[in-house]
């Protein structure tokens, strides 16, 4: 129900209060992500992965002071209802002309539910379903950048245009050889599409903006010829001289969804319209939900949005009920899923076995480690949520018993709903100790060694994963491993890894027990091996391909490098596209991993 007048002049007032917040939050959130052309330019790779981590702080930091604002100008909580339904209904005429109405709606409910209680959580006074739509908006301003431009080559000109493509962004800074790299890309078109017929339509539409994440930038686009649309991204790099090159050629929705991936850090893009962004991304991805292409943008909060909405819908279109998930249970999370939905939730428990050591802020402190830090395609980005209400009746009575045991301290029951205080959501992926189990040989090897790629990716990134089990670590549906375990999880740089000691005595060699001191951050890697290779078959493979893992100079050389301000190369891409390691001999070996020393530059980079 929604008030016949809007008489209350404070509702007005709440509106536009809330409006001016995050009017400021997007203008600071679009010049960080302006910003980082420049320092793309200047090869900033330092500031590049800062403004990265800091802009995702931006929002709760402005969502506070839209809070703190309203409750001081307006005693916001001390408001009837018919005022906050009358602030929704000015906040909708707001943004009837406004050009992220959807981002804007979120920003309403992140700070509308800061202040009122769990029973105003409808639509009358939030935006559980949205208000405005998102579709054909435009910025008809004169000068206003178009969302992607259009080119419409023939055979004889697709040369020049590609030309164009790339020159059209302006980038201060030279290239190599840029007419290498356009007969390079024209290559693998060609490859791409063979002796293909240029129908009447023929054309290349290209986002407006590059995509920047750490030493890359990344043009973005789709060939449309007839009926057939392609997506194509180009990466461009730095050389060691500082000049810059095309990287290589990415075709087809694979390839993009590798580059989007829900295990990669974010994008930093200068975007006008990011619903005009989401549109195109999808047109490219149309098996990738909205709500995680607005993740890859940086725009996690209202994936969140997205997301929650999605489950919502799903929830009234299912059936079958929350269960413990499958595998074996952590000591730390209590994890459970919907078998008809791909996610799992994660809940921290209120008390741990003696072994570990932590607290629920520790282990908050990690998953905010994890969504700020680069994950390299191997940690799964996490969506975090406060106060979710679920039907009670669709949980199974043995999870409902788990939550009340592990988890007293967040559950409560309101009338029908199941209320969890505070959860994490993450991609249901295989666990790899199942994937083992189950297994068919080649399956085997392809695990474990995807297992020891992971671990040297993350290596690359400064990143320990602590625990190194297999039951810590997923197999995507194309079969990359990925890492979900993070309450163990440290910097690479704090971390002392050692050699065991040679026991002085027969005692101390025949003892169960460590005989040698062991600091808070010592780590053996020779003991991994009884944890990691009692099958014969995993252990066969693990030594072939990784051996190095089960040595202190692996880890502590990683180390030297890092804190020397090196960082290997980790391509979200496989490295058989780029067009240099195409141009190198057949008999040249390839490295173990997904983490390849970079031959184009000195200081080496994650990409």
């Amino acid at each position: 129900m929604f008030p016949e007048q809007l008489d209350d002049r404070r509702a007005f007032g709440i509106a536009q209060a809330l409006l001016d917040g995050f009017n400021r939050h997007y203008r600071l959130f679009r010049e960080a992500s302006a910003a980082a052309k420049q320092r793309f330019e200047a090869a900033d790779w330092h500031g590049q992965q800062r403004a990265q981590r800091e802009r995702i702080e931006f929002y709760d930091k402005r969502v506070d002071e839209a809070v703190e604002r309203l409750q001081s100008e307006f005693s916001a909580h001390e408001l009837p209802m018919n005022v906050w339904q009358q602030v929704k209904l000015h906040y909708i005429g707001l943004l009837t002309n406004h050009l992220r109405p959807e981002l804007a709606e979120t920003f309403f409910n992140s700070v509308t539910t800061k202040i009122l209680h769990r029973s105003y959580f409808h639509n009358s006074f939030i935006f559980v379903r949205p208000a405005i739509s998102t579709e054909y908006i435009e910025n008809e301003e004169p000068g206003s950048q178009p969302t992607y431009r259009a080119y419409y080559p023939t055979r004889e000109t697709m040369r020049e245009a590609l030309h164009r493509i790339v020159t059209n962004f302006q980038l201060a800074r030279e290239f190599e050889d840029l007419d290498r790299d356009v007969d390079n890309v024209l290559r693998a078109v060609n490859q791409q599409f063979g002796d293909f017929r240029l129908r009447t339509n023929f054309q290349i539409q290209v986002l407006s903006s590059l995509f920047f994440r750490n030493k890359g930038a990344y043009i973005v686009g789709k060939i449309i010829n007839g009926f057939r649309e392609t997506p194509f991204a180009m990466p461009i790099l730095h050389n060691s001289k500082g000049r810059l090159y095309i990287d290589a050629a990415l075709f087809g929705e694979d390839e993009m969804q590798m580059l989007f991936s829900f295990a990669r850090a974010y994008f930093m893009v200068e975007m006008e319209i990011p619903a005009a962004y989401v549109h195109f991304l999808r047109s490219l991805m149309p098996r990738k939900p909205r709500s995680e292409i607005y993740n890859a943008l940086g725009l996690h909060k209202q994936g969140k949005n997205l997301f929650y909405r999605d489950f919502l819908f799903h929830l009234r279109h299912s059936s079958d009920r929350f269960r413990i998930a499958p595998g074996i249970k952590g000591m730390v999370m209590l994890v459970f899923d919907l078998p008809s939905f791909p996610y799992v939730f994660k809940v921290i428990k209120d008390f741990f076995p003696p072994q570990k050591d932590t607290t629920r802020e520790l282990i908050k402190s990690k998953y905010l480690l994890v969504k700020t830090h680069d994950r390299v395609g191997r940690m799964a980005d996490t969506l975090e949520y406060s106060n979710v209400a679920f039907p009670r009746g669709r949980f199974d009575e043995e999870l409902v018993a788990e939550l009340k045991h592990f988890c007293p301290s967040l559950i409560e029951e309101d009338q029908n709903d199941l209320v969890i205080k505070h959860l994490y959501i993450e991609r249901r992926m295989v666990p790899l100790n199942i994937y083992l189990q189950e297994g068919t040989p080649e399956q085997i090897e392809h695990g474990v060694i995807e297992y020891g790629n992971a671990i040297k990716d993350l290596v690359a990134a400064n990143i320990f994963p602590g625990d190194m089990l297999w039951k810590n670590f997923g197999v995507t549906r194309n079969g990359k491993v990925v890492f979900y375990d993070y309450d163990e999880i440290e910097y690479l740089t704090d971390c002392n890894f050692r050699k065991v000691p040679e026991p002085r005595t027969e005692e101390d060699e025949l003892s169960g027990e460590v005989w040698y001191p062991v600091g808070p951050k010592d780590i053996f890697p020779e003991t991994f091996r009884p944890f990691l290779l009692g099958n014969e078959q995993v252990r066969e493979v693990f030594q072939r391909h990784h051996a190095d893992l089960l040595d202190p100079a692996f880890w502590q050389g990683h180390q030297e490098r890092i804190r020397a301000g090196h960082v290997h190369d980790v391509f979200p891409y496989d490295v058989n596209k780029r067009f240099a390691r195409q141009a190198r001999p057949r008999s040249e070996p390839r490295q173990n991993g997904g983490a390849a020393a970079s031959d184009t530059s000195t200081a080496s980079s994650v990409i």
